[in-house]
């Protein structure tokens, strides 16, 4: 009768089985339930149309993929079959996954693309600009690689005046991708123009480095604008993406960052050639504004209004004597006939005056008391005034007088005489 085992003594025995026939196991399927943990393990389940197993890929090994173990994905597992004895479960103990069709890298690059791009390392909008002219340049490179000398040649040809800073660091292997990092952000630190990333060309495996999340995210983080130079033309890797600018090689990168001397100077010389014919056309015009003004201020200026007011002065005072002239020609022609009738009136008012005096004379003469001598008639006066009798009041004085006497008497008596 065989002996009675019990649990963990079967489970013991089918692990050790389980683990001596199957020490190396190659198994494709489609990836499910993937999780994966803090601690860096990721448990998930292998299956197919008709089965599925749990699989375990434990973190020292997880942290070698080249890329993301994601649901659904159709891959090549490489392990172990091993059996967890407290469940009396068996799993594959994944040493390493590849994608089935398609080489590990290639899947990698595609998902740390997809990964950045959704994350917006790619954003044209925050792509910095470079400088025209730039003074300092760091180049994050190989110090013994082909692409620093590369660099540096056609820096000299094109532009000697910049500097160049080399922060020496590996470009491909495991450690390459770390340094890189730690150099660009050792660079961002220096306040250069712009740095440069970059090494020659390759194999993918050799340009791996630069596809590493590491990298972009330093690049990312930059303040100093940066290009990336990875490879030849045909070469593209996820600094390429990141990066502010991409040059397809190292030598390309130089020539797209530093102006080339030799093409400023033609522009200086066409600059200097264009801005002296405008500087002359400007003198030119400038000058006819001057002319213009000093005409202007000659027709505006004191000395012109000075000018234009004495001309007026002389004008106004031409006007004023052809007036006067005009006037007093006129006032001469109506002179002489009022001249001629004042003379008339004159000969007329003497005439009537010398007839008047004339008349007068007579009367006078008829009136005088020496022309009225006559015997018993005297002449009668009051201070000096001929009077007629009947002027006079009991009491006033008066004269009589004839041509030979006066007598000065007083009214004693009025007696009125009736004549029938």
């Amino acid at each position: 009768m065989a002996s009675t085992l019990s649990v963990s003594s079967l489970n013991e025995q089918i692990k050790t089985l389980l683990e001596t026939s199957f020490e190396f196991v190659s198994v494709e399927g489609e990836l499910s339930r993937v999780t994966k943990h803090g601690s860096g393990h990721i448990y998930f389940t292998l299956k197919d149309n008709e089965s599925a197993i749990k699989c375990v890929m434990f973190k020292g090994n997880a942290s070698r993929l080249k890329f993301s173990l994601e649901e659904g994905a159709h891959v090549i597992l490489h392990g172990a079959l091993s059996l967890y004895k407290p469940r009396g479960e068996y799993q594959i103990n994944a040493f390493s996954a590849e994608p089935y069709g398609a080489g590990a890298l290639a899947v990698a690059f595609e998902q740390l693309k997809q990964k950045l791009e959704a994350k917006g390392y790619f954003d044209p909008t925050r792509k910095k600009p470079f400088p025209k002219f730039p003074q300092t340049v760091v180049l994050v490179t190989s110090a013994t690689g082909a692409a620093l000398q590369d660099m540096q040649r056609v820096a000299t040809q094109r532009w000697p005046l910049v500097k160049l800073i080399v922060l020496d660091v590996l470009v491909q292997g495991p450690s390459a991708s770390g340094q890189i990092a730690d150099a660009l952000r050792t660079a961002d630190t220096l306040h250069a123009d712009a740095v440069v990333v970059g090494r020659g060309g390759g194999s993918i495996e050799d340009l791996w480095a630069f596809n590493e999340e590491i990298v972009a995210d330093a690049l990312y983080a930059m303040k100093t604008p940066t290009i990336s130079a990875v490879g030849h033309e045909i070469d593209w890797v996820i600094s390429d993406y990141v990066a502010d600018m991409r040059a397809p090689t190292p030598s390309a990168a130089m020539q797209m960052l530093l102006p080339d001397q030799n093409e400023l100077s033609q522009s200086i010389d066409e600059i200097r050639y264009g801005a002296y014919g405008m500087i002359t056309q400007r003198l030119e015009r400038k000058r006819e504004q001057l002319l213009s003004m000093q005409e202007a201020f000659k027709r505006h200026g004191v000395e012109h209004r000075l000018e234009v007011q004495q001309e007026l002065i002389k004008e106004l005072r031409e006007r004023l004597n052809r007036q006067m002239t005009q006037r007093l020609e006129q006032s001469r022609r109506e002179i002489i006939p009022l001249m001629e009738r004042l003379s008339q009136n004159i000969e007329s008012i003497l005439r009537q005056k010398q007839f008047m005096i004339t008349q007068l004379s007579e009367g006078f003469n008829a009136n005088h008391p020496k022309n009225k001598n006559k015997s018993g008639f005297a002449q009668i006066a009051r201070e000096g005034k001929v009077i007629d009798l009947d002027a006079l009041s009991v009491g006033d004085r008066f004269e009589a007088m004839n041509d030979k006497r006066v007598v000065r008497a007083e009214v004693v008596e009025i007696v009125s005489i009736n004549v029938d």
